[in-house]
């Protein structure tokens, strides 16, 4: 039996490596998740700010990427994203969404926030993004 969801996508090999993983992709939303390892950890012993920032670029340029079918694939590259950091992690993962929120057939804006599973809101996030191939 297989118990994964047919529209999400398997990780590209960073995603993998990093242990992301998407886990809700619908029209104009998706969501991204990772558990804190200790191959996130900067010097101070807390996740690095580049994996924020990886996660909230992942999630909002696939908010605008949904088609609903894994074999109409539409790719998007990030045009410019501003992070914010808010806060450390009380929990031990990583939730970031993307929510597309306007935009044009080519190019889109996004935000994105990033918490853990304790709702700590750690990372907001907006950014604009340019559909491939349209």
């Amino acid at each position: 039996m297989n118990d994964r969801d047919d529209r999400i996508e398997e990780p590209s090999a960073v995603l993998r490596h990093l242990g992301i993983r998407q886990t809700a992709w619908t029209e104009d939303f998706a969501q991204v998740e990772a558990e804190i390892t200790p191959v996130l950890l900067n010097r101070s012993g807390i996740p690095h700010g580049g994996i924020y920032a990886t996660m909230l670029d992942t999630a909002m340029g696939y908010s605008g990427a949904y088609t609903g079918r894994l074999e109409d694939r539409q790719m998007t590259l990030t045009l410019s994203m501003t992070v914010n950091y808010l806060s450390r992690p009380k929990g031990q993962r990583l939730i970031a969404e993307g929510r597309r929120t306007g935009g044009g057939a080519r190019t889109f804006f996004t935000e994105g926030r990033l918490t853990d599973e304790t709702g700590e809101l750690i990372a907001t996030a907006v950014g604009t993004f340019r559909k491939r191939g349209v």
